[in-house]
C-alpha cells in the first residue's frame, strides 16, 4: 500500500506555532451543535448542522454584498463583478446543500421536531439583512426582532441603507444616463416599484452593450444573484414540503403556503421586464 510520508518541514501540531484547529477556533465551532432529543434522535445533528452552515453562508454573501455595494458606490464595478461572481457560486452551495437535508423523511423529523419549539429559519437576522440588502425591504420585519437591540440596530441600519439595486441606480445616473428624479429620490426604507423610465435606460445599456460594457456586465451579475436567490426559495419551500407536507411550521407559519408566496417577487424588476422590451 502506497503511503504519504511526513515531511520533516512539517512539525507536529504540539511544537508549532498556529494550528489548524486554533485558526479555524473548532474547540468552539465542533462543540456548537447540542442536539435536545433524548435520547439524541441521530438525524438530529444533520438538521442543526444544515442550518449552522447555512448561517456561515448567509454571514459570508453579507460581507460580500457589503463590499460590492462599496465598489459599485465608488463608480469601481470592476472589483464587483469578481465579488458577485462569488456570491453566485454561495448561492450555489446553498442550493446544493439542500439535497442533503432532502434525506431527511417525514418519520425521521417528526422524532425530533418538537425540540425546535417555536424556533424557524424565518427568525434568521442574517438572512433578513441578506433581502434587505437586495432591496426586500419591509419594516415591519424589524418588529419580529424588537426583543434583540443588536439585531434591531443592524436591521435598521440595512433598511435605510441604500441596496445593491439602488446603488446600481445611483450609479447610472452618475455615468449620465437619465434615471428619472422620483426613483433617486425614493425612501429607500421601501421596496423599489418598477418604474418605466429606469426600463428606458436599461434599455438604451442592452442595445448598445459595448458603449455602456461596465453597467451591461453589472446588470446580467445582478440578474444572476436573483434568479439564484430564486431558486434557492423554491429549493426550500420543495424540501419543507418533502418532509413536512403542508403542516404548519415550527414558528407558526402556513408553512409550504407561506414560503411559496415569496417564489415569484421580484428584486430587480426592470431588469427582468426590458428583456420583453428589447
Amino acid at each position: 500500500m502506497t503511503q504519504r510520508p511526513i515531511e520533516p518541514e512539517m512539525p507536529a501540531a504540539r511544537t508549532a506555532g498556529m494550528t489548524y484547529a486554533d485558526y479555524l477556533q473548532l474547540d468552539r465551532l465542533l462543540d456548537s451543535q447540542r442536539p435536545l432529543s433524548t435520547p439524541p434522535h441521530h438525524d438530529e445533528l444533520l438538521f442543526i448542522i444544515q442550518h449552522q452552515t447555512t448561517e456561515l453562508w448567509f454571514k459570508l454573501i453579507v460581507h460580500e454584498l457589503a463590499a460590492a455595494m462599496a465598489r459599485v458606490q465608488a463608480d469601481d464595478l470592476e472589483p464587483a463583478f469578481k465579488i458577485l461572481a462569488r456570491v453566485k457560486h454561495i448561492q450555489f452551495q446553498l442550493f446544493n446543500q439542500w439535497s442533503v437535508l432532502e434525506t431527511l423523511t417525514p418519520s425521521e423529523y417528526t422524532q425530533f421536531r418538537s425540540n425546535l419549539g417555536t424556533s424557524s429559519g424565518f427568525q434568521s437576522v442574517q438572512y433578513r439583512t441578506v433581502e434587505f440588502m437586495l432591496g426586500n425591504k419591509d419594516r415591519a420585519m424589524i418588529e419580529y426582532h424588537r426583543h434583540d437591540p443588536e439585531a434591531t440596530a443592524r436591521l435598521t441600519a440595512a433598511l435605510e441603507a441604500p441596496s445593491l439595486y439602488d446603488s446600481f441606480l445611483h450609479y447610472l445616473h452618475r455615468q449620465g444616463l437619465p434615471i428619472p428624479a422620483e426613483v433617486m429620490e425614493r425612501d429607500l426604507t421601501l421596496t423599489h416599484v418598477s418604474h418605466p423610465g429606469v426600463i428606458d435606460v436599461l434599455r438604451t445599456i442592452y442595445q448598445d452593450p459595448q458603449t455602456w460594457w461596465a453597467a451591461y456586465n453589472m446588470a446580467e451579475k445582478l440578474v444572476d444573484v436573483e434568479e439564484n436567490f430564486s431558486l434557492w426559495r423554491f429549493r426550500h419551500m420543495k424540501v419543507v414540503q418533502r418532509v413536512i407536507g403542508f403542516k404548519r411550521g415550527t414558528g407558526g407559519s402556513t408553512g409550504v403556503h407561506f414560503l411559496r408566496q415569496m417564489i415569484d417577487h421580484t428584486l430587480f424588476p426592470e431588469l427582468w421586464q426590458v428583456r420583453t422590451e428589447l
